[in-house]
């Protein structure tokens, strides 16, 4: 089983809270604020997400360089 990343469980939640903002934007209820903060941890989640696998891909402290 692979390990799951905070980023992952952001961004699943971020599209969930998105998809019930914009149901209830329609629907009577507090939709623009359910959007907005969906929204928000979706960007969260995703840059969570892209920070750690460029983490991972180059493990060399900045500023070394590779010999050839």
């Amino acid at each position: 089983m692979t390990e799951r990343s905070p980023g992952t469980a952001l961004a699943v939640g971020g599209a969930l809270l998105s998809l019930t903002g914009a149901a209830l934007y329609v629907l009577p209820g507090p939709g623009l604020p359910v959007l907005a903060t969906g929204l928000a941890t979706l960007t969260a989640g995703l840059l969570t997400r892209a920070t750690g696998r460029r983490a991972r891909r180059d493990p060399r402290p900045r500023g070394e360089t590779r010999d050839r």
